[in-house]
């Protein structure tokens, strides 16, 4: 894949995880794929902020949008390469104060393979 494919998988990334389209969001994954987020961790200490595979990051994102159902995501910058591409972004929820929030997502053949959050 080239530095524009990353690109547009990050741009269909927050469409779907903004319109609350699951099917499409995890259609942009591989079957196996790994995710890391501190909230993750916070949320289910059991997981020491790691899951693999759809099933577990459909359970997540359920969860995430059933508990917070004004939860975005407003884009600030793509940076991409061959392999990846680093997003980064500002987390706007209810009452909450709005977060910058750093995300890497790994990209082979096209899916998404790994993903890691950073937060500001």
């Amino acid at each position: 894949m080239g530095v524009s494919e990353n690109i547009m998988i990050a741009v269909h990334w927050f469409a779907a995880f903004n319109n609350r389209n699951l099917e499409q969001l995890l259609a942009l994954y591989d079957e196996d794929a790994v995710h890391y987020s501190p909230k993750l961790k916070q949320r289910m200490p059991v997981t020491n902020g790691l899951v693999q595979g759809k099933s577990a990051l459909r359970a997540w994102w359920q969860d995430s949008f059933a508990r917070l159902p004004d939860l975005q995501y407003e884009p600030t910058s793509y940076t991409a390469n061959d392999d990846r591409v680093f997003m980064e972004y500002i987390r706007k929820v209810g009452s909450e104060p709005d977060m910058l929030v750093a995300e890497v997502l790994e990209i082979k053949d096209g899916v998404i393979v790994a993903s890691r959050v950073y937060h500001g």
